[in-house]
């Protein structure tokens, strides 16, 4: 192979070991795409090709990844939209003949244990550090632990008396993404150690909570993906030791902005003390 075969929103590059797609950033993109920029999708991660007729004359040519093999869709769990797949190809029906060939092409390169799923990631997840804004709170990952910062106004009183949360990869056994779509949608870090049910996402330290335009999926489940790769041990290299610090050690001054308004939304509103806004106030200014 080798040739590339140009469809709706991505391109897809047939090479001899792997499909490398790149993902169009124009504005009529899915936001997923535009975040995820391009992926290598070895021929061991697919389980199955098909080719199949599309919405107004046109041809849908999808890459069906085997289970355990992407972190991305292991952590999507099947949520994603048709229109965000980042799996399927969407071409004119007049390239159904040439999207035929490069299917067939691909089922013959699919290996001999496609029907089972993967031991292992085999498809690199988003790189850390990563970060997004939930309703309630701030989630950031530099690749060896996940932080959680409370917003004054969105997290509960539980979390509040639980105070910011860091969660080292190795204190992990997993992550639960529930994509902001729903009415309940969040973001939970599956703890090893964990003992009973986990309370409702907005009660729970281990959970941020999404919301309208709070947690979107373009940046939510890029980072579930990379905390997902990192807790099984595969999915992307690893970030040098020196950004993991910086990361660690340096605050997001951004982050640290938006605390401030909400603290200052609750001094005008009366519920924090003078001496209570000026106090809070100094301990974030000396995080940055």
């Amino acid at each position: 192979m080798g040739d590339v075969l140009a469809g709706i929103h991505a391109t897809w590059e047939f090479e001899s070991d792997s499909v490398l797609i790149r993902f169009e950033r124009g504005i009529r993109a899915p936001k997923l795409f535009q975040a995820l920029r391009e992926r290598r999708i070895p021929h061991e991660a697919l389980e199955s090709v098909t080719l199949s007729p599309g919405k107004r004359g046109t041809v849908v040519l999808h890459a069906v990844p085997r289970p355990g093999a992407d972190p991305l869709m292991d952590a999507a769990a099947g949520q994603l939209k048709e229109s965000c797949d980042p799996y399927r190809l969407v071409l004119p029906a007049e390239r159904e003949t040439l999207a035929e060939y490069y299917a067939d092409e691909l089922r013959g390169a699919l290996p001999p244990d496609a029907s089972e799923p993967a031991e292992r990631h085999l498809v690199a997840a988003p790189e850390a550090p990563l970060n997004f804004k939930a309703y309630d709170g701030r989630a950031a990952f530099d690749g060896r632990q996940v932080t959680f910062r409370w917003f004054w106004t969105g997290a509960s009183s539980e979390k509040w008396k639980a105070g910011d949360q860091t969660f080292p990869v190795a204190a992990l056994s997993g992550v639960e993404w529930r994509s902001p779509e729903v009415f309940d949608g969040h973001l939970r870090l599956l703890r090893r150690e964990a003992d009973g049910s986990a309370p409702q996402a907005d009660r729970d330290p281990a959970s941020v909570v999404f919301g309208l335009g709070y947690g979107p999926v373009h940046e939510s489940l890029p980072f579930a993906a990379a905390v997902l790769a990192a807790v099984r041990g595969g999915g992307g290299p690893a970030i040098p030791h020196q950004a993991v610090r910086v990361a660690a050690d340096r605050r997001d001054p951004a982050d640290i902005a938006e605390r401030i308004r909400h603290l200052g939304d609750l001094h005008r509103a009366g519920l924090v003390t003078d001496d209570e806004f000026s106090a809070k106030k100094a301990e974030l200014l000396a995080e940055l």
